[in-house]
């Protein structure tokens, strides 16, 4: 197929132990082409994306904007491998995800992209170090060593302190900062974000801002959906905005 010319010997990326050099030869951290989603109620069709064509490549900081409703989660489901497009050509890490069943989905999203959700989407029965070590459960390390590198990102976020505490007894701002401590667990190339400051007070929002910022400088592919002016308004961001399933360039 014309639109694949470019994939390479394909790396297998559900491994847990890829580094930098892995990644040179990546073309598109995310290639979208005419991606729609239809999702049918009875005898209602609901077109929730429209024809998307989008090109993000590692060290990119998107920033999606649009109301409610208006496609960004199902946009962001879809690049995140969580949902499938009803149509187009859908390209995470130069790999056409949409050929593979569920299972090779699966873990390869879970080495491959970070989610970082409005609501926190944190465990509640898990303690905060528990919450990080969840997506690495795949992984062939050894308990401590994965413990080891649970409190290492615990560190980065500044909340190796409240370790053994679970989600209730945190704020939402340390909920938040566990959240991305568990996007960064298998050291994912791309980094997902759906409204990450909009529960967040004003401290705990700008050290999010900086911490997105962070991960970005890393070289990883950052994708927002916010309506944050703080994110938005940050040198070096693609801007678009999502309307009626329709992305648009919004420089």
């Amino acid at each position: 197929m014309a639109d694949d010319e470019y994939l390479h010997d394909i790396v297998d990326y559900t491994d847990d132990n890829l580094d930098a050099d892995d990644f040179e030869d990546i073309k598109y951290a995310v290639k979208l082409k005419d991606v729609s989603r239809v999702y049918k109620a009875g005898r209602i069709e609901i077109e929730a994306l429209r024809n998307v064509n989008l090109e993000v490549k590692l060290g990119d900081f998107i920033v999606i904007a649009g109301h409610s409703g208006s496609g960004k989660t199902t946009l962001l489901n879809i690049i995140g491998s969580i949902d499938l497009s009803s149509s187009g050509r859908v390209h995470i890490m130069d790999v056409p995800i949409g050929d593979y069943d569920e299972a090779f989905r699966s873990s390869f999203r879970l080495n491959n992209t970070g989610f970082i959700f409005q609501s926190y989407n944190l465990i509640s029965t898990l303690t905060a170090v528990e919450n990080v070590l969840f997506p690495m459960q795949l992984s062939e390390k050894t308990p401590s060593k994965l413990r080891d590198e649970a409190m290492k990102l615990l560190e980065r976020v500044e909340m190796e302190h409240r370790a053994d505490h679970l989600p209730w007894q945190l704020s939402s701002g340390e909920q938040q900062r566990v959240a991305i401590a568990r996007a960064m667990a298998n050291d994912p190339p791309i980094i997902l974000a759906d409204e990450p400051t909009a529960n967040l007070d004003g401290d705990s929002g700008a050290m999010v801002r900086d911490l997105l910022a962070e991960l970005n400088s890393m070289g990883k592919a950052v994708i927002v959906m916010t309506h944050d002016e703080g994110i938005i308004q940050q040198a070096g961001i693609r801007r678009f905005k999502m309307d009626a399933g329709e992305l648009h360039s919004d420089v």
